[in-house]
């Protein structure tokens, strides 16, 4: 596994580990489970990381050092590939030729390091875009930076030469063929999974006993590392109109995470935005959690809000479902497939405030709809599981291998 820019044993919700670290990590472990052997390269930011650590039983993760530890940004890290693209080819040279069987590469920067690993070690490559850099300039937040050229024409040339690519959903098909020129035959679908031991309905009273809320506040949780493209803000302003239409209601909302991306520049934006808002009393910002304290924030709520401007699937969306909770989101990417829209929660078109306000207003007072609708949403949520994920995607592997075996059989 590559995952150059950010290690999946990093907490979600800051900085740049978020669903991506959560997704390679729990397939890594189901993968160990059924025999696999993973070995996970990493960009290592601290001096004091270790070079290699078993974090788990058949899951390996080397700290490889590229570049400064600190002060580094997403952007900078193409200039550091080539340091880490050397560490990387150093490992099968230390265990021989023929050492890994297949390489599968996370994010636009680890398929370009995939790209060059392939062909020196004669393996097949599978790639997961995660995110596509033209579907989230087509969409951007106000505010929000665009995604370099650069990358454009990195990810183009990843389609071009990996073996298999492993799209979230139909959409992200779509999208890498029409968009990219993808081989439609070359593209798997493989659905995210979520943990169902960790997210699954808590008792809504002690859940919010223990994280201080009161048992009958209406409350609405965003979830999810803080920058432009989730749209925190426009949970706050739904909030604030909910606030301004029905006083009587007192709806608050629990912010949970930490600044990412274009946020980090400036990460008290939303404090401001609830002083602006006049709604400070009513927001809880909670740094990031662990995954079992999320799964109680998700149980809190009367609705968890998703109102990104493009996801390509969307855990917390899942996540949410899991712990019996409606889930209100944007209708784009692959929070389509996430939600079943007026089944397990309603998704919005676009992003007005009072769109999603008036969404939200139906799950915060209506409480016997949102008891039918929690029940359908954990039946909907035990679909994806972790298992699944892992069975399609060691098909995925053989199919790969299967394609890399014939053209390295009909190379002259």
């Amino acid at each position: 596994m590559l995952s150059a820019h950010t290690s999946p044993l990093e907490q979600p919700g800051n900085g740049d580990a978020g669903g991506m670290n959560v997704y390679i990590l729990e397939l890594s472990r189901r993968l160990a489970g059924r025999g696999i052997e993973v070995e996970i390269f990493t960009r290592a930011t601290s001096r004091h990381l270790p070079p290699v650590v078993d974090a788990e039983p058949g899951i390996r993760v080397h700290h490889v050092a590229a570049g400064p530890f600190d002060g580094l940004e997403k952007n900078d890290l193409p200039a550091q590939l080539c340091s880490f693209v050397r560490d990387v080819l150093r490992a099968e040279v230390e265990h021989g030729p023929g050492y890994f069987d297949l390489v599968h590469s996370h994010y636009w920067l680890s398929g370009q390091v995939g790209t060059v690993v392939r062909d020196r070690w004669g393996v097949p490559l599978v790639h997961s875009m995660h995110t596509m850099a033209k579907v989230k300039n087509a969409a951007l937040a106000d505010g929000d930076t665009p995604e370099p050229l650069g990358r454009v024409w990195g990810e183009e040339e990843i389609v071009r030469f990996a073996d298999r690519l492993i799209a979230n959903t139909d959409e992200e098909r779509r999208e890498l063929i029409e968009l990219y020129g993808a081989d439609g035959g070359r593209v798997d679908i493989v659905h995210p999974g979520v943990d169902l031991d960790v997210f699954h309905p808590h008792d809504r009273g002690e859940a919010r006993r223990r994280l201080g809320i009161a048992p009958t506040t209406p409350l609405v949780v965003f979830a999810g590392r803080i920058q432009p493209l989730k749209a925190p803000d426009i949970v706050l302003k739904a909030v604030a109109s909910l606030r301004r239409r029905h006083p009587a209601l007192g709806v608050e909302v629990a912010v949970v995470g930490g600044a990412s991306g274009s946020g980090l520049a400036r990460p008290d934006e939303l404090q401001q935005l609830a002083a602006e808002l006049d709604i400070r009393d009513a927001v809880h910002f909670v740094p990031t959690v662990s995954q079992a304290e999320l799964a109680q924030w998700y149980s809190a709520a009367s609705a968890v809000c998703v109102p990104s401007y493009n996801e390509s699937f969307g855990l917390v969306a899942i996540e949410a479902q899991a712990c019996g909770t409606p889930v209100v989101a944007a209708r784009v990417g692959g929070l389509t497939t996430a939600v079943a829209d007026g089944v397990t929660g309603t998704l919005v078109d676009g992003h007005d405030p009072r769109d999603y306000a008036d969404a939200l207003f139906t799950y915060l007072t209506d409480g016997q709809l949102r008891s039918d609708v929690g029940r359908k949403a954990v039946a909907h949520a035990e679909m994806f599981s972790w298992d699944a994920t892992a069975d399609r995607t060691i098909a995925s592997y053989e199919a790969a291998v299967r394609q890399r075996h014939e053209e390295l059989r009909s190379t002259p």
